[in-house]
């Protein structure tokens, strides 16, 4: 009888360990790139995404790289940014959120007709570590649904979690609901819509940090963001690098 209690116990215990850890809140980060060497995220985050088929770089073998940008609400600048990638031929993923859906339903049109991916960014940009597996389906449901009510686009690939908080729980979840993890690994300061600091600190933030592989995160509230993009993917191609979705990245991982 002693044996059998101390084996449900140690069960119980083991069991609240690991849904401790499941639900431990992880907030996206790593050491930004220097001298053109990638980033990286550490043992724990590396092992954590490659469990899950999650992906926040490319192969450092290929100068390419991968815009994406996170739209939370439109501020006036998704039009030139999307006149740029048109022009520059230049392919990139939006990862919108509920109530961009329903503000800026015109842009949205145009991101699909243009060949871009739209990813899901959640319906109420929530914190994905506080939330249950059934109101995780809720937030990513809403927005596909919207998506496809506006573009005809049934498919819906990839997710990024607001703000970069996620647990393993939502890795898991995702997966479930067939979506896969995108993060980044290059990045600044650069959703303070109200403190802009001018197109050449756009620029320089990027073109810094530049390196094979580099899936680039942008928001598009930032003026300075559409200001230097033109000269940002003009740099860019004279250094030799090339320009790929994230259907590339996820077929040509690290």
């Amino acid at each position: 009888m002693k044996t059998l209690y101390s084996i449900i116990v140690v069960l119980f215990l083991f069991l609240g360990y690991s849904l401790s850890v499941y639900a431990q809140t992880h907030h996206w980060g790593f050491k930004r790139s220097a001298g053109g060497e990638q980033p990286d995220a550490g043992a724990v985050y590396n092992d954590l995404l490659e469990k899950h088929g999650a992906y926040y770089k490319g192969s450092p073998d290929e100068k390419i790289v991968y815009f994406t940008f996170d739209n939370g609400f439109e501020n006036g600048y998704t039009e030139k940014i999307l006149d740029v990638l048109k022009e520059e031929k230049v392919p990139a993923t939006f990862f919108l959120t509920g109530h961009y859906l329903e503000s800026a339903a015109p842009l949205v049109k145009r991101m699909a007709d243009e060949g871009h991916i739209i990813g899901n960014h959640s319906w109420g940009h929530p914190d994905f570590s506080t939330l249950s597996e059934a109101q995780m389906k809720e937030e990513w449901a809403k927005v596909k649904k919207k998506t496809e009510e506006l573009t005809g686009q049934k498919e819906m690939k990839y997710v990024r979690p607001p703000e970069g908080v996620f647990n393993e729980l939502s890795l898991k979840v995702a997966n479930d609901e067939g979506y896969t993890h995108v993060f980044w690994s290059l990045a600044f300061v650069d959703w303070y819509h109200e403190k802009p600091q001018g197109a050449d600190y756009a620029y320089n933030e990027i073109m810094k940090q530049l390196h094979p592989g580099a899936v680039i995160l942008l928001h598009t509230v930032s003026s300075d963001n559409a200001g230097a993009l033109q000269r940002v993917i003009h740099d860019m191609k004279k250094q030799g690098y090339s320009f790929e979705t994230l259907d590339h990245l996820t077929k040509n991982p690290s």
